[in-house]
This record gives structure tokens, C-alpha cells and sequence, in this order.
């Protein structure tokens, strides 16, 4: 029963081995740690650059110094604007994100596509010179 029990853990850890190894699995971590990385790129991008030039008008004529004094009985409005514009910002740069994949997508599909049609020319036209061949071949053995 040792065995058994030593057996089904190697077992275990093998088949956690093979789903934490495939390609999914990996991508998708990948993924998250890029996706941290590039929240805190947009989180100052927003907070120390598109805010204070969107707000800072208000700000000023609210006569506060930072975003979480702009309140208007109790409600704290500004960090809720932050909070818009760097949902905004995000969605933004996913949205450019997404189109150049898919514009680069289109571009391969479409290479691909170019590439397989000169591969059947040239297939159609190497047939064409075989039965040209062909033709010729029977020609001269039926004069003689």
C-alpha cells in the first residue's frame, strides 16, 4: 500500500508538472505579470499626467491642492474622477492594443494567403509546361 500511495503522488505531481507546462497555463501568467506592469505605467500615467491637466482647473477653482480634498459634502468626487479617467485611459489603451493585434493578424492572414496563391500558380503552371511537354512528346511520336 506504500507503493500505491507513493505511486499516486508521483502521479500527481506529474499531471500538475503537465497542466502548470502547457502553453496556457504560462501565457496566462505571462499575461497577469505584463498586465500588473503595464497598471502601474497607466496609474502614473494618469495620476501624475492626465489628471493634474484635466483637473487642475477644477482644482483650482475649488481651491484645493489635491485630488482628495476635491469633496462636496463628505463625498469625495475626485478620487472618483481619478478613478474614471484612469478606467478610461486603460480602456483606451486596450482598445489600441487590440487593433494593432488584430490589423497585424489581418496582415499575416493575408500574407499567407498570397503565399499559398503563387504556390498554386506556380503548381498550375508547371502543370501547364508538363502537359505542354506531354503534348509535344505525343506529337512527334505519332509523325513517325
Amino acid at each position: 500500500m506504500v507503493r500505491r500511495g507513493t505511486q499516486a503522488a508521483g502521479g500527481f505531481l506529474s499531471r500538475f508538472r503537465d497542466f502548470i507546462m502547457r502553453g496556457n497555463v504560462v501565457d496566462l501568467a505571462v499575461a497577469v505579470i505584463i498586465g500588473a506592469a503595464f497598471s502601474k505605467i497607466v496609474d502614473s500615467l494618469v495620476a501624475d499626467i492626465i489628471t493634474p491637466a484635466i483637473l487642475n482647473p477644477a482644482m483650482q477653482a475649488a481651491g484645493v491642492d489635491r485630488l482628495s480634498e476635491l469633496s462636496a459634502g463628505g463625498i469625495q468626487y475626485g478620487l472618483f474622477l481619478a478613478a474614471v479617467l484612469n478606467f478610461l485611459v486603460i480602456a483606451f489603451c486596450i482598445y489600441v492594443l487590440v487593433q494593432a493585434f488584430e490589423k497585424a493578424k489581418k496582415r499575416i492572414i493575408r500574407q499567407e494567403a498570397l503565399a499559398e496563391e503563387e504556390t498554386s500558380d506556380a503548381t498550375v503552371l508547371a502543370q501547364e509546361r508538363l502537359t505542354g511537354a506531354i503534348e509535344r512528346l505525343t506529337q512527334v511520336m505519332e509523325t513517325k
